[in-house]
Order: structure tokens, then sequence, then C-alpha cells
């Protein structure tokens, strides 16, 4: 990835302000128009760079409930279980890892008691358990791509 790549890449992913015209201070910036940065977003997420461009809310403070969970799903059954939680439409996504609890989601609801209504459901559906994980502490880290 080019350096300039990289540095819009870390201004956006420090967040931009909700306003009309989100990416005209980004534009001046970078010294480029506001179509240039929205078709090279458009680019990254076509090539699969980024997964997801959008807004990140807070839904505790907006008065509602978030929790990461984690399952340990056998290899063989991990695609139909991803798609049986996915459908859940308060899972924000789901995702692998490489540990005996190898499929881990964030479930975000208007309250602690529909969080906990969606990981029964899963667990009726799949027939596995769901390791639930409420959050104790905030974290915040800043990525920033690293040069070549």
């Amino acid at each position: 990835m080019p350096d300039r790549d990289r540095e819009l890449l870390a201004a956006l992913l420090r967040g931009i302000e909700p306003e009309e015209r989100p990416f005209r201070a980004l534009a001046e910036r970078f010294g480029t128009s506001e179509e240039a940065i929205v078709a090279r977003i458009r680019r990254w997420l076509a090539e699969g760079l980024l997964t997801r461009f959008g807004p990140l809310f807070d839904i505790e403070k907006l008065g509602g409930a978030v929790t990461l969970c984690a399952m340990a799903v056998p290899p063989e059954r991990f695609e139909a279980v991803a798609a049986a939680v996915g459908r859940h439409p308060e899972v924000a996504h789901n995702y692998e890892r490489a540990h005996h609890l190898n499929m881990w989601f964030v479930v975000a609801a208007e309250s602690r008691a529909r969080i906990d209504a969606v990981i029964r459901a899963i667990e009726r559906e799949t027939g596995l358990a769901v390791l639930d994980l409420p959050k104790e502490r905030e974290y915040f880290l800043e990525f920033v791509p690293e040069p070549p």
C-alpha cells in the first residue's frame, strides 16, 4: 500500500466528523477531491482491504447493551453455525480464531435481557454452548498501518 494510502486509512480509522460533507476536510488535507476519497474507499472494499466502512455507535451510550461471545465449534460445522449465528440481527459480526474457542461474535441489543434471549436462541439452534464475556472495562486502541 502506498504511503499516502496508509496515511488516508489511518485518518479514516481515527474517525471523521458526522457532517453533511464528511470527506471535504480529508480531501483538502490530502490535496484531492471528495469523489477521489470515496472512490478509494470503494476500491478498498472491492479489493477486500476493508470489509466494512461505516459508523460505529456506542450502543451503551444509546441505552442498549453489548457483549462478546465465544463458542467451540466443530470444524466441520463451522460454516453452518456461522450462518445460524449471523442470521440474528443483533450479531454485529462473527469471526474464526485458531483456538478451541474458534468462533467469536458480538451481540448488541436494546437490553441485557434481549442479549440473553439471543444467546439462548443461538444455543438452541446450534446445540452448542455460548460463552458470554460481558465488558468489564473499555480499552481504546488506535490502529495505524505500518509503512512497508
